[in-house]
């Protein structure tokens, strides 16, 4: 079997593509598309064990460097795979290699284009911080290899989607690890981006949009613009790569094991489909066919994208199990091979264009157990035929914000006290200038009515008389907050929450104030005495959370692509 044989026309994902490319595909536009059949028609073929190659053929008996590393750095190489499917194993395995040949093969691009920044988490009382890095994956056509595995030859050079979205939150303590999904057919609004390279500025969307166009808006710098606006999570990194580079590094890791509960056979009578051929039971899968079981959603559940987002941390954990049990990685020559195509693969931010930055971050990756790894989805609900997040949403974005294990395992632990404020505060409180803004607008309510001028009365009464509400701004917020331009003002704005009940994890430093601000939240809708919201730290059900050490999953193959 060939490339060119398997490849399918896909016309309805070219349909699709080229629409969202345009920017047209928005919530109140049906295009006359059906978006449920958007697999993608890579041409997989079966035998591609040596396809990607390996080196350069520059690097002149440096596999000798390698083979006389301590045993210690073999397993943390192993264990780099946890990220990005063997992504990152390696480029860290690429530290001792031929680096500056390695560091040139990595692409970079700025981290945020947003406007709006989210400040980074404060540290817990051991000074440790969480890292949160986004990881996309792009459906450009912009070479031949990738033309020939993402099919669409009309859309060769056109504005690439971000078809996969995962955020990978490891823990502040480096205990374990959290992956959130975003369906790439999900609705929300792209902020305003700004191209770095030519000032080239996109406007906001009007409207929702699918959350895939925000790499054509300037790079994936906006796609984290992106899921910063939608989750107030600060992003650290973000990690990109392409259809050629998930089959090269696929190929270099070797075979995955995947489980099908029927045979599997992902290809419509017009050809559309990954392709994605099995029989029923658990198979390695490496090369291009890891690609097509990456991108198959016809054949899985109910072919959606959501059945996708879940076959995809079939494959992630998997893949993480395989690297810890045997020494596939513990080969020179397959280290050398690995850390050719991932640098060649991946698009970072400058916090990791270097071999070495990479390194030292897998180094932090390799820390987290396969049972303390977690993979959800983003709970939604559909809108014909996309999706929205829904409230579970927010409950798991907030368990990420406040570095909560999403194993649940972190219940017991005893919370870090809340930060005492600075000694000599910047001004006493009759002298502190408040203002109080209502942000209680929810779509299914609207504002509630009178919230800030109740509230900063509220803080008249407590002694901040200079206290005033905003009406200026009807910001939306699902929580109430308080938020500080500068370092000076964060004891100022921790006192001002202390008096009114609302926690001290509220206080929020942002550059999009000049002064101590309350937005009144959604939860906070009538009466003067604050009630935090309840404390349940659970993983929504609607997360489908998918424990890494969990080795019996198996997909569903939808009865419609089944053989015999």
């Amino acid at each position: 079997m060939t490339r060119s044989s398997v490849q399918g026309d896909d016309t309805q994902e070219d349909a699709a593509d080229a629409s969202e490319r345009a920017g047209v595909v928005r919530e109140d536009g049906d295009n006359g598309v059906d978006d449920t059949a958007d697999e993608g028609g890579g041409g997989i073929a079966d035998d591609t064990a040596d396809a990607a190659g390996g080196g350069t053929g520059s690097d002149g008996g440096k596999p000798e460097v390698v083979a006389a590393r301590p045993r210690r750095r073999r397993r943390a190489l192993r264990w780099t795979a946890v990220l990005l499917a063997a992504v990152l194993a390696g480029t860290a395995g690429a530290g001792y290699l031929y680096y500056e040949h390695l560091n040139a093969n990595i692409k970079q691009d700025a981290l945020n284009l947003g406007d709006n920044k989210v400040a980074a988490p404060t540290p817990n009382a051991a000074g440790q911080t969480p890292l949160n890095i986004l990881v996309i994956g792009s459906d450009a056509r912009d070479s031949e290899e990738n033309q020939q595995l993402g099919g669409a030859r009309e859309t060769f050079g056109s504005t690439p989607l971000a078809d996969v979205q995962m955020l990978v939150h490891l823990s502040a303590d480096r205990s374990n690890m959290s992956v959130v999904s975003m369906p790439r057919d999900t609705l929300l609004e792209i902020p305003k981006c700004t191209d770095p390279d030519d000032g080239t500025v996109y406007p906001a969307s009007e409207g929702r949009v699918m959350t895939n166009q925000s790499l054509g808006h300037g790079g994936p710098g906006c796609a984290v613009a992106t899921w910063q606006e939608l989750t107030g999570i600060h992003i650290d990194h973000f990690v990109m790569v392409d259809f050629a580079g998930v089959v090269s590094m696929a190929d270099a890791v070797g075979g995955v094991p995947v489980c099908v509960d029927a045979n599997i056979h992902s290809r419509d009578n017009e050809g559309h489909g990954s392709g994605l051929k099995l029989e029923k039971g658990t198979h390695p899968v490496k090369g291009e066919q890891a690609l097509q079981w990456l991108r198959t959603r016809y054949g899985f559940e109910d072919g959606s994208d959501l059945a996708r987002a879940k076959a995809q941390h079939m494959y992630l954990n998997s893949m993480v199990r395989v690297l810890r049990e045997n020494a596939t990685l513990s080969s020179p020559n397959r280290l050398r091979r690995l850390a050719e195509e991932a640098t060649e693969a991946l698009t970072v931010d400058p916090g990791l264009d270097s071999v070495k930055k990479l390194y030292d971050l897998s180094d932090e990756l390799r820390k987290v157990k396969p049972e303390r790894i977690t993979m959800t989805t983003m709970p939604n609900r559909y809108v014909g035929a996309r999706v929205e997040p829904t409230e579970d949403a927010e409950q798991l974005f907030r368990l990420v914000r406040e570095d909560i294990a999403l194993d649940g395992k972190d219940a017991k632990k005893k919370p870090d006290a809340e930060p005492e404020p600075p000694a000599d505060p910047a001004a006493p409180d009759d002298e502190l200038a408040v203002q109080v803004r209502n942000g209680t607008r929810t779509d299914e309510l609207g504002t509630a009515p009178g919230r800030a001028n109740a509230i900063a009365g509220l803080l008249v009464e407590r002694g901040f008389t200079k206290a005033v509400a905003d009406p200026s701004v009807l910001p939306s917020e699902d929580r109430t907050v308080i938020r500080y331009p500068s370092a000076d003002l964060e004891g100022d704005a921790r006192r001002v929450a202390k008096s009114l009940g609302v926690p001290a994890s509220s206080v929020k430093r942002s550059t999009d104030v000049s002064g101590v601000t309350l937005v009144v939240g959604a939860d906070w809708r009538e009466g003067t005495a604050y009630k935090a919201p309840g404390s349940d730290n659970s993983t929504p059900e609607s997360a489908q959370a998918l424990n890494g050490a969990d080795d019996s999953a198996c997909m569903h193959v939808n009865p419609a692509f089944t053989w015999s």
